[in-house]
């Protein structure tokens, strides 16, 4: 048999790919492991996934402002692993004793092991350099960030496997456009859907690599649409291919994610009042579970009224009236009212209807819901609600106009599935929740106001829950259950209201995004003081640095090489690679960091340091590229091979070296510190703390 010299070549390269990429998963492997053995206690968020995996092994329901994977993802790997889900994750510090933890975090540990392959797999088939890709693997598995954020119960690890593998089966799915519709080409093109329903799954965040490879596909059906020796037919079903692969299947396994989450999640917990009376009555153990009252509303019946804002509660009354200077001093009415509609017990059923005018009488104090033109307490421009009158006896300010949304005049009102809006006859205003607390005057109860600005917000919606009239047939609360379409929606509008409204706690440190990439501020992720064993999340200050640097590098080299082949100057077909890898895979790369920073500038929520890693990884890939052409562009220059070669090899080994060195200085940020804090002099770390803003 006759061995080329070339396949000799060609084995021993692919022999060698895949001696570094074990040793990297190896060393990955090892060093997370190291860690999160060591650490027994709970650390900053663990408090949070570590108690919904808890959640899902008892199948209780919880409200979160993410998409389910991640959690579920993380209580599947604590049952397969023996946990139980009775450790209380009550604050960070507490340890975990016999409770077995190491299943959890071993898997978050395992995926954030598995960001070096990824990484290194996707330069090496962008770049095709080996010392890229080298480059690459080291920067990831010697960040100290990287590895303190991977070591932990933790949704960030997670995200970042599916992000990573979205974009490694995207560029192997490009690298297969010479052979479409092979069965690799499949596989390549359906695994990057799978890895977009996962990103996605973890956190919203993860649509930035959804657009990421959006953008790449429409470059891609754009660029099949320019060849003309493709026909009109084959450019259908490639466009086809892509619509099933990455919009329907990540689409129907997103709504599978949810489709088991509520399946499993089917007991009362504290998630219930985040969800409309409709969701809670279909969970064991709430107080509208197996439930039977009358489907619509009439004249004298007993109710109780739900607000639809997010964790809204009823509308309540008590005997205590507002203090002297809060508007009229009358019945105290605030969020946390139980109603009758009063009509004679002898006469017939008469139903309330969308549009009709109605009067609302506490049943405890006899009192009528009433609304007139003094100020509300707390929210300016606002009109004061109160109860008034004696036995059911007010004024004209006690009518409203109950309507409901969607409906049309004279349509019956059913009870938990009605949203309601109830306007004040005679001054126009929307009965609402403004979402502010009372003083203790008011028992810290949520205001409750009458507003003129005619907004339809959950805020100025209700709906009846409760509801008792001895004249009408009860029925099941089952028949009124929504579908999963609606509970998908519904779902997905509390998780955008949540995070639209996470603000800052009190002495809790949070970041600006200009913070991120110069490593401004880390985190604490355990330990206060000199005695308590801490763990603090700060990037590999060197690695950081360097990326911060290389961004700005490789828009210079981006320049000087587009200016280059404008002006035709001659260049050799090694520099003519060199530059189409610095365009075309430094473009991509510079392009999911973009994708994957930018838009946090715009967000109004409460942001941490945290959210910046899925940039990093990108920021640390586009180092790899970068550094690996600028040293190939640089020896290319010297005419003497070997001096060629030592000038790349030199800079290749620099770059490595202090990389290694950075990391034996800081990896006492991930495995653990206890002693003085960085700001004494006399602490061993005190030599380290390069910048003020660094609290370790």
């Amino acid at each position: 048999m006759t061995v080329t010299l070339k396949t000799i070549k060609s084995i021993s390269k692919k022999i060698l790919l895949d001696f570094f990429l074990t040793l990297f998963s190896i060393v990955a492997d090892w060093l997370l492991w190291f860690v999160f053995c060591c650490c027994v206690f709970s650390s900053w968020d663990e408090t949070h996934f570590g108690k919904m995996g808890s959640y899902y092994i008892n199948r209780t329901f919880f409200f979160d402002v993410h998409p389910p994977l991640g959690k579920m993802l993380i209580g599947l790997a604590g049952y397969l692993s023996g946990y139980d889900g009775t450790f209380p994750f009550q604050k960070p510090g507490d340890r975990y004793e016999q409770h077995n933890y190491v299943g959890m975090r071993g898997f978050c540990a395992f995926l954030g092991s598995c960001l070096v392959p990824f990484a290194y797999l996707t330069v090496l088939e962008l770049s095709k350099s080996l010392p890229a890709a080298l480059l690459t693997a080291f920067i990831l598995i010697f960040d100290t960030g990287c590895i303190t954020l991977s070591q932990y119960i933790l949704l960030d690890p997670i995200l970042m496997f599916f992000l990573m593998g979205a974009v490694l089966s995207m560029v192997k799915c490009n690298s297969c456009a010479d052979r479409p519709f092979s069965a690799s080409w499949w596989f390549w093109l359906s695994l990057t859907g799978v890895s977009l329903a996962g990103a996605m799954g973890v956190k919203f965040v993860g649509l930035f690599v959804v657009l990421l490879v959006g953008l790449n596909t429409i470059y891609d059906l754009w660029d099949l649409l320019g060849n003309l020796s493709l026909s009109l037919v084959m450019f259908g079903k490639h466009l086809l291919a892509r619509v099933l692969c990455l919009i329907v299947l990540p689409l129907a396994l997103y709504t599978a994610m949810f489709a088991v989450h509520f399946a499993v999640l089917n007991r009362s917990g504290p998630g219930d009042g985040f969800f409309s009376s409709a969701f809670q009555s279909q969970l064991i153990g709430n107080n509208l579970h197996n439930v039977s009252v009358p489907e619509h509303l009439a004249y004298g019946s007993v109710v109780t009224m739900k607000n639809l804002r997010m964790a809204g509660g009823y509308l309540h009354s008590h005997w205590h009236l507002y203090p002297e200077g809060v508007g009229a001093r009358q019945q105290q009415v605030g969020v946390l009212w139980c109603y009758s509609d009063l009509s004679d017990p002898s006469s017939p059923v008469e139903f309330v209807r969308h549009g009709d005018i109605i009067r609302l009488e506490h049943k405890e104090t006899s009192r009528n819901l009433h609304s007139h033109q003094h100020e509300a307490p707390l929210t300016r421009k606002h009109f004061q609600v109160t109860g008034y009158g004696i036995n059911g006896t007010g004024d004209s300010n006690d009518f409203w106009r109950i309507e409901v949304v969607g409906r049309r005049t004279g349509q019956l009102i059913k009870v938990l599935r009605s949203q309601v809006r109830l306007t004040h006859v005679a001054t126009g205003c929307i009965l609402g929740s403004s979402g502010k607390t009372l003083p203790k005057w008011g028992w810290e109860q949520v205001e409750v106001t009458c507003t003129p600005y005619l907004k339809e917000t959950p805020n100025s919606l209700w709906n009846f829950e409760d509801h008792i009239n001895p004249k009408l047939p009860n029925i099941s609360l089952d028949v009124l259950k929504p579908s999963f379409a609606e509970i998908l929606l519904e779902s997905h509008m509390v998780m955008i209201r949540g995070n639209s409204g996470l603000k800052p706690k009190d002495n809790e440190v949070t970041s600006k995004p200009w913070h991120w990439p110069i490593n401004y501020q880390g985190l604490r992720f355990s330990g206060v003081n000199e005695t308590d064993y801490r763990v603090y999340l700060l990037g590999n200050p060197v690695i950081w640095w360097l990326n911060l640097v290389t961004i700005g590098l490789y828009l210079l080299i981006t320049v000087a090489t587009a200016v280059a082949l404008k002006r035709g100057v001659q260049l050799t077909s090694e520099l003519k690679e060199l530059s189409r890898v610095v365009l075309r895979a430094g473009g991509q790369i510079t392009l999911g960091w973009l994708l994957h920073y930018l838009p946090f500038f715009m967000m109004g929520r409460v942001l941490y340091f945290h959210h910046y890693f899925p940039a990093m990884l990108f920021s640390s890939m586009l180092t790899g590229i970068t550094w690996d052409a600028l040293l190939k562009f640089c020896a290319g220059f010297l005419s003497c091979s070997t001096t060629a070669r030592r000038v790349y090899g030199g800079g290749f080994l620099a770059l490595v070296l202090l990389i290694l060195y950075s990391f034996y200085l800081f990896h006492p940020l991930s495995y653990g510190m206890i002693g003085p804090m960085a700001s004494n002099p006399s602490s061993p770390m005190a030599g380290l703390r390069w910048m003020d803003s660094w609290e370790f």
